[in-house]
């Protein structure tokens, strides 16, 4: 067995030897142009050059990441098996990082840092849970997770998401003609969506009027998602309160991008799921075993809806 590992901004090493270590016996090496035919491959945003030369004899590829957005443009053969990781540790990281989001948010915890470095000691006011429904946008394995994360903290929870959906303690809205009642209804408005051509610029100036008063933005999903004029504009207006940001459409961020000015808009480098190597490899190397045994897989992603 031949596995090819093309993942030009993913330090290799610790991938490297998760590989031989869990498939003792398989050659193990990093793409390089012209390399002989593999029987897999670990990518992460891979030129066509690598799949011109390769995915002819792949018997699999596998993502080393939840979104798939950066193989949709690339031409890949539809009889390829192209597999996204599932979890591998990182819906847990998802629901930490959105959990502390929203409490920060809802507690007032930005205003009580800003007071004690001014050396003020004062209250905010006691804010009620109601007033603060949130609204999850997607929900495959992560958003799931991060729903049923932010239930156990009372809040009125409603999920949002391209096909039907059931999750208990959530009410779960489907489809384009359910967007706008569900956003009429959230408060705190949490992105997680897939990127493709139907859910693109889908957090604009519209959507974002459609949400409650005093809203909150927190986009852990791809930043094509948001139309970043619009939601400044938005912020200045006073109709959204601010965001918590960990995807942009150009990463890394700008140093001149206008988001760095924003005193409401809080940053962070796209680390609220990162991916675990350990995690990821152990999940891969058992759908090769499995696919080896003739037995089916999960994870399997459709190129055409982009998820």
């Amino acid at each position: 067995m031949k596995v090819l590992f093309c993942c030009d901004d993913t330090r290799p090493e610790p991938w490297l030897k998760g590989l031989h270590d869990a498939l003792p016996g398989a050659e193990i090496a990093i793409w390089e142009p012209g390399a002989p035919q593999a029987d897999y491959a670990l990518v992460w945003a891979p030129p066509q050059q690598f799949l011109d030369e390769q995915a002819s004899g792949l018997k699999a590829m596998f993502n080393i990441g939840a979104g798939v957005d950066a193989l949709l443009p690339l031409r890949i053969p539809a009889a390829l098996p192209v597999y996204r990781l599932e979890d591998a540790g990182m819906a847990v990281q998802m629901a930490e990082y959105v959990a502390q989001a929203v409490i920060r948010f809802f507690r007032g915890l930005d205003q009580y840092e800003a007071d004690m470095a001014q050396g003020l000691w004062q209250h905010q006011r006691n804010p009620r849970r109601v007033d603060y429904p949130v609204g999850v946008m997607g929900l495959g394995k992560m958003g799931e997770r991060v729903a049923r994360a932010l239930t156990v903290f009372d809040f009125t929870v409603n999920g949002w998401s391209r096909s039907p959906r059931e999750l208990q303690g959530v009410e779960c809205f489907s489809g384009m003609d359910s967007l706008d009642r569900f956003l009429s209804e959230t408060r705190i408005l949490v992105n997680l969506l897939p990127l493709h051509d139907e859910t693109r610029d889908i957090i604009n100036a519209r959507t974002l009027a459609l949400l409650q008063p005093g809203a909150y933005v927190i986009n852990v999903g791809r930043g094509g998602h948001v139309v970043d004029a619009d939601l400044i504009a938005q912020i200045e207006s006073g109709h959204v309160s601010g965001a918590m940001l960990d995807v942009f459409r150009e990463e890394p961020l700008p140093e001149n991008h206008p988001f760095w000015k924003q005193s409401r808009i809080i940053l962070t480098p796209h680390t609220s799921a990162r991916t675990l190597a350990a995690d990821s490899i152990a999940q891969i190397v058992g759908k090769v075993a499995a696919m080896s045994r003739g037995e089916p897989v999960t994870g399997r992603v459709d190129l055409r809806k982009g998820y």
